[in-house]
């Protein structure tokens, strides 16, 4: 089918209303704030904006029409528009009004409501989720290559020897330079890998000895150095990212970027993970506090599945609430067996684990027999990825994303969360005005978007979930 390439010179930014995936419209936040609007305006597109769709976060009807938006109620808002934006996926009510050859911009999840996809098909409705576009080229900062680089120099004595298996590492202290070395560290499989406060004394430290790493940087390190001798001196091995940026850090990162061109795609150019992780991660602990009063929440076994940008978000809330030792868990060990050793007596499990679309529904990292049989009463289970009865979690237990109707259930004593929509638990407002920025610039940046379906930067090109389909 030959789409016209004509740029898209209208957009619908609507209000979020009960929908699939809004069960009670308690998802209030707006596509788009009004200093974004204004620069959709100034690049000459009309901006049609629904009466009160930004009231949930706090901004007003009438800070959009200063930034030059149209005012539409709810009747008037679907009808003849090129681009609807709208952060949750639509109401069914709401796709009936729109015109065939309309494209709709939103978090879609397309596979999750399989009803919702065959009507949008049906009205040939052309759907870009925003969960699925992506950077084209990945983009690495200096910060994330010299983090990566460092593990990887840290562990390459233990590679060296095949002696990984047998690592236990430590990482002293969170923060967005260590972000990528926990990942690369996760990502060689050592025999365990935790996230610890870096005020605990040499007395409090669990494993020590020559089979162990503390990795920390001393540029922001808040221990005492009296715990770095102490652990020289067991036989630990200890790695300094600060000192390998001054000594290695500018030829490696060179280095790295030679021999590493870019990739086509690389992360969610629409996205708030890491508050997702965080916002999830603070929502265990409150359940685990309202659940195990007694429990000294700095003794937590808490520990977190799978470190990429939603895990890591979790890491450093965990770490943020004093959580003393923090697991985190990759692929070897979330393995059906190994993961029974750790879920024992687990007071807090954040799943920030993904699979890949066959294994959905077929392999769960925590099953309900672990509920059952190997967690305590009271213990607390955050699912951040969930999923729905088509495209199901792999915490077993979640069949389906709660609501903030229903934010949690308990199965066995156990409580169990898995929101959609975890920022909005007392972040609306902030990642409303983030996610906003970042679809203005999918729109007007370099995925340039607002020149329409015929020319689809390769990131946008994948998200078209349905369609093409021609205006009416």
């Amino acid at each position: 089918m030959t789409l016209s390439l004509e740029k898209f010179s209208s957009i619908a930014v609507v209000k979020e209303i009960e929908s699939p995936e809004n069960p009670g419209g308690l998802e209030r936040r707006v596509a788009l704030v009004p200093g974004d609007v204004g620069a959709l305006v100034q690049a000459g597109i009309k901006i049609y904006v629904e009466q009160g769709a930004g009231d949930g976060v706090g901004f007003s009807d009438a800070e959009y029409v200063e930034q030059g938006a149209t005012l539409q109620n709810a009747a008037e808002i679907y009808r003849n528009k090129e681009l609807i934006v709208k952060f949750k996926g639509p109401s069914m009510a709401s796709i009936e009004e729109m015109a065939k050859g309309t494209t709709l911009f939103c978090m879609a999840h397309f596979h999750s409501y399989p009803d919702r996809a065959k009507l949008l098909q049906n009205r040939q409705i052309n759907v870009i989720a925003m969960e699925e576009v992506l950077e084209s080229p990945k983009v690495n900062s200096d910060c994330d290559i010299v983090g990566r680089l460092a593990m990887a120099k840290a562990l390459e004595p233990f590679l060296a020897d095949n002696s990984i298996g047998a690592l236990r590492v430590r990482v002293l202290g969170w923060s967005t330079r260590l972000h990528s070395a926990i990942r690369r560290c996760g990502n060689r499989n050592p025999r365990s890998l935790r996230v610890i406060q870096p005020a605990l004394s040499f007395e409090q430290m669990d494993v020590v000895g020559p089979e162990t790493l503390y990795f920390y940087d001393s540029e922001e390190f808040s221990g005492s150095l009296e715990l770095l001798q102490s652990l020289r001196e067991s036989g630990s091995h200890l790695f300094d990212l600060a000192t390998f940026e001054k000594t290695d850090g500018i030829e490696a990162i060179k280095a790295y970027r030679e021999n590493h061109p870019p990739s086509e795609f690389g992360l969610r150019r629409i996205q708030c993970l890491h508050e997702t992780g965080q916002a999830g991660a603070r929502y265990g602990v409150k359940l685990l506090k309202e659940n195990k009063p007694q429990l000294d929440i700095a003794q937590a076994k808490a520990g977190v599945l799978g470190y990429g940008n939603v895990g890591q978000g979790a890491i450093h809330e965990l770490y943020d609430q004093g959580i003393n030792v923090i697991h985190v868990l990759g692929r070897a060990h979330t393995n059906k067996g190994r993961i029974d050793f750790w879920l024992r007596d687990a007071d807090l499990v954040v799943n920030g684990a993904e699979q890949s679309a066959e294994l959905r529904g077929k392999n769960f990292l925590v099953s309900n027999q672990h509920l059952k049989d190997l967690m305590p009463n009271g213990s607390v289970v955050i699912d951040l990825v969930g999923g729905s009865e088509a495209n199901r979690s792999p915490v077993e237990p979640v069949i389906a994303c709660s609501f903030l109707t229903e934010p949690y259930f308990v199965q066995d004593g156990v409580t169990v969360s898995a929101l959609w929509g975890w920022p909005m638990m007392g972040m609306m407002r902030e990642t409303a005005v983030r996610y906003s920025g970042q679809i203005r610039d999918v729109l007007l940046g370099h995925e340039r978007l607002i020149e329409g379906l015929g020319v689809l930067a390769p990131g946008v090109s994948r998200a078209l979930v349905c369609g093409p389909f021609e205006r009416a």
